[in-house]
């Protein structure tokens, strides 16, 4: 670990301007947002140009760059005709990747996420995106002329189409499945899960058969965890399905039995979290946190009913009034930067080979 503190304010080449950020949520769930207009044509010319960032001087003052901050692991369920607790229409679900990307964020894999691999550019903000349950319409086929092609209305149709649109937002998120018939068509599992992985989504676990793993001995657990590794690779042969999605966010209570949520064997299939997801109701800490506990990973849920005041909106909504509890990116993978009195937030043992900025 490199350590370097910045008493001076960078000669800069901006990557981005310091925009504003603020966004009004009205009674009935209408949102305005102030875009970030300049900052994404900012972005886009630099990505046509091939130019890489970490060759630009950073100000990371003007950026506000604070790689210790807290990242929302979204939760989606799914995504249908009409809203309810659990579900998002498809007119609110293009709704709210077109919120966040107005409002500066970019998506990432919760692989990038827990390996403190994040790429995000100079003063954006990571997201992760997850969809649990492995239903239909989160990805369809629909059959035309004897062929099948993707259903336009399904989650994967309709986040491939946004990023297609303004593809720096990315098309990032993992999806938490179970058996017997993950996305509700069997003959077309094999299918779907190709084209997940060639398009750079990620495939997690959900157990087995959606069994509450809290309210289960140690054998029951390493079943429902293996079982679904394996089925996973009959479809997918050697993909490493490395997290796991707690159904109803149930775990249990004894050490003991946890430990077995993160690693185990059944019948031969052995499996190994480096993630396991709850259905909690805040923002994640940052990789490099002193908080983050990958084996205990909150989410928050992509809903505007029954949130209880902890969902997508209410979130941003509290970023927005305290922006300093955000992450916010310095564009550099290789560094971790931060302003010097969020030092004692840092796990200093995370940092390992990049250099930490405190400015």
């Amino acid at each position: 670990m490199r350590l370097r503190i910045l008493t001076a304010v960078l000669a800069v080449l901006l990557i981005v301007t310091g925009c504003s950020r603020e966004v009004k949520i009205p009674e009935e769930n209408k949102v305005e947002v102030k875009t970030e207009q300049n900052k994404n044509e900012d972005i886009k010319k630099e990505e046509i140009g091939n130019i890489s960032q970490e060759e630009k001087s950073i100000d990371y003052n003007k950026i506000e760059a604070n790689e210790a901050g807290k990242i929302m692991i979204l939760m989606y369920h799914g995504v249908g005709d009409t809203e309810s607790e659990w579900v998002r229409t498809r007119e609110n679900f293009r709704k709210d990747l077109d919120i966040l990307y107005q409002k500066g964020y970019r998506t990432i894999s919760l692989n990038d996420y827990i390996n403190n691999n994040i790429n995000t550019p100079a003063g954006y903000t990571p997201v992760v995106i997850t969809f649990d349950d492995g239903l239909k319409n989160q990805f369809n086929y629909i059959e035309n002329n004897g062929k099948y092609e993707i259903d336009g209305k399904c989650a994967v149709s309709i986040m491939m189409d946004f990023a297609k649109d303004k593809p720096e937002f990315g098309n990032k998120a993992t999806f938490y499945v179970y058996y017997p018939v993950p996305f509700r068509q069997r003959e077309l599992i094999k299918d779907k899960y190709e084209y997940l992985v060639k398009n750079g989504f990620d495939i997690g676990n959900h157990s087995y058969t959606h069994e509450m793993l809290g309210k289960m001995d140690a054998e029951g657990i390493q079943k429902q965890i293996a079982l679904n590794i394996k089925a996973t690779a009959e479809y997918l042969p050697g993909y490493n399905v490395n997290s796991l999605a707690l159904p109803y966010g149930s775990r249990p209570k004894d050490e003991t039995l946890r430990g077995l949520i993160a690693a185990g064997e059944y019948e031969g299939t052995k499996y190994k979290n480096d993630a396991v997801l709850l259905v909690g109701s805040n923002p994640a800490p940052a990789p490099n946190n002193s908080d983050f506990t990958p084996q205990a990973l909150p989410r928050v849920r992509a809903s505007e009913m029954n949130t209880s005041g902890t969902g997508m909106y209410d979130w941003l909504k509290h970023f927005d009034t305290h922006p300093e509890e955000r992450y916010i990116s310095d564009g550099n993978p290789k560094t971790i930067a931060l302003p010097k009195d969020n030092k004692e937030k840092v796990n200093l043992d995370s940092v390992k080979d990049k250099e930490l900025i405190l400015y």
